[in-house]
């Protein structure tokens, strides 16, 4: 392997990487990791964060457990766990007090979906420092 590869590596001039999804109301910020309503952070956890910007990939899109479990906690199987409804009910419980949520909707067979609009605001990755 040539150790120098890493160091090689200069992404396309056109590489785009979104820094915001904005959900609803809601804007999720990829350099903080967390999410504001107007100006008032929200205090998302990291893992969190990951499954909101997982969801607001596909917005209206149910994804199920086990694909949020692969995406956001990167496990390949189904443990007996019920970590995604317990950080489903934590998201909900931080988006309450903005009245906010409804967004994040459950779909009883299908699994999570966010039920509201989503724009992405990108920037450009040019590898210069």
């Amino acid at each position: 392997m040539n150790s120098s590869a890493a160091s090689d590596f200069s992404p396309r001039d056109d590489t785009m990487i979104p820094r915001f999804r904005e959900a609803g109301d809601v804007t999720l910020d990829l350099f903080h990791r967390d999410g504001r309503v107007d100006d008032r952070w929200i205090g998302f956890h990291p893992r969190e964060f990951e499954l909101l910007w997982r969801l607001a990939e596909q917005p209206g899109v149910p994804v199920t457990r086990k694909q949020l479990l692969r995406d956001v906690w990167r496990i390949d199987f189904e443990p007996e766990t019920n970590s995604v409804a317990v950080h489903v009910a934590r998201i909900r419980s931080k988006l309450e007090p903005f009245g906010l949520a409804p967004i994040l909707a459950t779909h009883p067979e299908a699994g999570y979906y966010l039920n509201a609009p989503v724009q992405t605001d990108s920037f450009k990755l040019t590898g210069k420092s």
